[in-house]
């Protein structure tokens, strides 16, 4: 019987020897599943051993409501409006626009006399003022400064800041309607022609709103410029705003119309809608214009109509309020670009020609270069103070 003892020390030490084995490099081998391919286990990529005695890592992985999270982290935080007025008063204070050079050298002067008022009511009537606004300001200034007098240039030009505030029309209502039916969004159509910066106009006032803790959905109804939709789905991932758009070339009302109608399922406040960009002298793109509000209105009502000019057009920008307003009701104007070589008398003008306020100014190209329309903010800019 010793061969059986001998086979059976032999089967300990064997099981010995393999028991071992898996101990010391049991976790370098990978278990393969019952009907895998034998493929599978070639391809596979070992893992990284392990230090007796080391316990293992978790493997990180984040949750849906962790990557929402950083999602939301990453968003911009756009600028309150309280604080875009301040900063761009002081844009506006150090550009060197044709009604600011006219404000400064009347000030300038040792002595008023008629040829200082002759060259700083033609300075105004330049600075697109307009000869009706102009001949106002320069007739109640010559009164206010004759009766009281002028013993310095800070007394003239309390008075002048005075002058130049009721003529900007501080009465204006400039709030921006959002008022809306219960259950549906309160709707903001931009209008304008290419290149007054529309759709950039849209996203910025996108963010402001965002800023004021409103929820903003964006209609991509300009189906006609390839890079519209785009741009404006760029501008609303920034901050959190969804995009409704379609393909290039598609009908712009319908466009406007899904915007409002997915507005309304979303519970949103408010929609934003672009427009394409249209020349005012073409009758058929002014008559679509009209359609889109008309379809909008099948939804919502739309309470804003906002006029986008570019300020450094002047005159020409009058013309195309003046287009406009017949077609789609204005209700207030977006003057951009108004820096540089703006003419800042532009404000007075529209204001005038349309019935309408100016509710917002953009003084430049960053995205909370865009901030509401305030008369006295304004003067003060201008008088650099």
């Amino acid at each position: 019987m010793d061969w059986v003892f001998w086979v059976i020390v032999a089967g300990i030490v064997a099981a010995t020897a393999v028991a071992y084995v898996a101990v010391r490099f049991g976790r370098r081998v990978q278990q393969v599943e019952p009907g895998a391919e034998p493929a599978a286990l070639a391809d596979a990529t070992p893992d990284v051993s392990v230090a007796d005695g080391e316990a293992e890592k978790p493997v990180a992985t984040t949750t849906a409501d962790e990557a929402a999270s950083q999602a939301v982290a990453e968003l911009d935080t756009p600028e309150a409006p309280a604080a875009r007025l301040t900063r761009l008063r002081r844009r506006l204070a150090g550009s060197q626009n044709n009604l600011a050079r006219a404000l400064g050298d009347l000030l300038s002067v040792d002595k008023i006399d008629d040829d200082t008022w002759d060259d700083f009511e033609a300075t105004l009537i330049a600075s697109d003022l307009g000869v009706g606004p102009t001949n106002e300001l320069v007739e109640s200034l010559r009164k206010a400064l004759a009766v009281g007098g002028v013993s310095d240039s800070a007394s003239a030009r309390r008075v002048l800041r005075s002058e130049l505030i009721k003529i900007v029309g501080p009465e204006m209502d400039r709030e921006l309607t959002l008022d809306h039916a219960p259950q549906l969004p309160a709707v903001v159509m931009m209008v304008g022609v290419n290149g007054t910066g529309k759709t950039t106009t849209v996203g910025k006032l996108g963010r402001m709103l965002v800023a004021q803790d409103k929820t903003v959905l964006f209609g991509a109804a300009d189906t006609f410029r390839a890079a519209a939709a785009e741009q404006l789905t760029t501008w609303g991932e920034r901050v959190g705003v969804n995009t409704v758009r379609s393909e290039e070339g598609a009908d712009p009302a319908s466009v406007a119309f899904n915007a409002v109608e997915q507005g309304i399922t979303e519970g949103v406040d408010v929609v934003l809608v672009d427009t394409a960009g249209r020349l005012h002298t073409k009758v058929g793109l002014m008559d679509e214009l009209g359609k889109v509000k008309r379809v909008i209105e099948k939804k919502a009502p739309v309470g804003e109509v906002l006029l986008v000019i570019d300020a450094t057009t002047g005159q020409n920008g009058l013309t195309q309020a003046r287009i406009f307003s017949e077609v789609v009701n204005i209700t207030g104007v977006v003057l951009t670009k108004l820096d540089g070589s703006a003419k800042g008398g532009i404000v007075v003008q529209v204001q005038r020609e349309l019935g309408v306020p100016v509710k917002f100014i953009g003084l430049g190209e960053g995205p909370d270069d865009l901030a509401p329309f305030d008369a006295e903010q304004f003067v003060d800019g201008l008088l650099g103070d």
